[in-house]
């Protein structure tokens, strides 16, 4: 029996994904976390063939529990779930090591055929963006590169985040460091994209689909 592990602080979405996966015969939901710190604690304590993660969650963010999770359990297939159907999204989890990347919308037509293909080790994608993925995931100058393609995944992650409309505090507070350091980030993040203030920055992910 496969075991999946779902990470969603959504019940409803929860619910949804066992009543996809409920007539599924070799497949069960044998275990699920309303946050990320939990969704780890999860992971750690028990065994699991794959977990399906949401990106966005209110305690820790699914782009660092991915990173955490690739780090103590590379092997573990993780497919991710959003409400943001942005191709770059999907990229950014994909090199973190995602095995796919999935929007909610499209999760009951496609769910089970990504688990099949994730425990195979293939990626999977939604198709309607699986052509824009693959161009991002190519070879390419750094002088063609979207000025957010030059952060490393922690400034990706607190750009996002301060797109989101969180202050330097709440940031720290999420991703457990001080808000001096955080306060670096931005200085750096804002260099690299050659802006000057937060209002570009919430500007460029907006119009990038940036934020989650």
């Amino acid at each position: 029996m496969i075991r999946i592990l779902i990470v969603d602080d959504h019940t409803i979405v929860r619910e949804g994904l066992k009543q996809i996966l409920s007539d599924i015969h070799d497949m069960e939901v044998a275990g699920e976390a309303s946050g990320g710190v939990d969704g780890l604690r999860r992971m750690r304590k028990e065994e699991w063939d794959l977990v399906l993660l949401d990106i966005t969650m209110p305690d820790k963010d699914g782009f660092e529990v991915l990173k955490r999770i690739k780090k103590e359990k590379p092997k573990l297939p993780v497919i991710i779930l959003t409400m943001h159907g942005e191709h770059l999204l999907g990229a950014r989890c994909l090199k973190a090591g995602a095995s796919g990347f999935l929007t909610k919308e499209s999760a009951s037509e496609q769910l089970v055929q990504a688990i099949r293909m994730a425990l195979q080790g293939k990626k999977y994608v939604t198709p309607s963006i699986a052509e824009k993925i693959l161009g991002e995931l190519g070879p390419i100058s750094d002088t063609d590169q979207p000025p957010h393609e030059r952060l490393s995944d922690r400034e990706f992650t607190i750009l996002c985040k301060i797109a989101s409309g969180r202050t330097v505090t709440e940031i720290a507070d999420e991703l457990v460091l001080s808000s001096r350091t955080v306060s670096t980030y931005r200085r750096r993040i804002l260099d690299k994209m050659q802006m000057k203030h937060n209002a570009e920055l919430t500007h460029y992910a907006l119009k990038n689909g940036l934020v989650f």
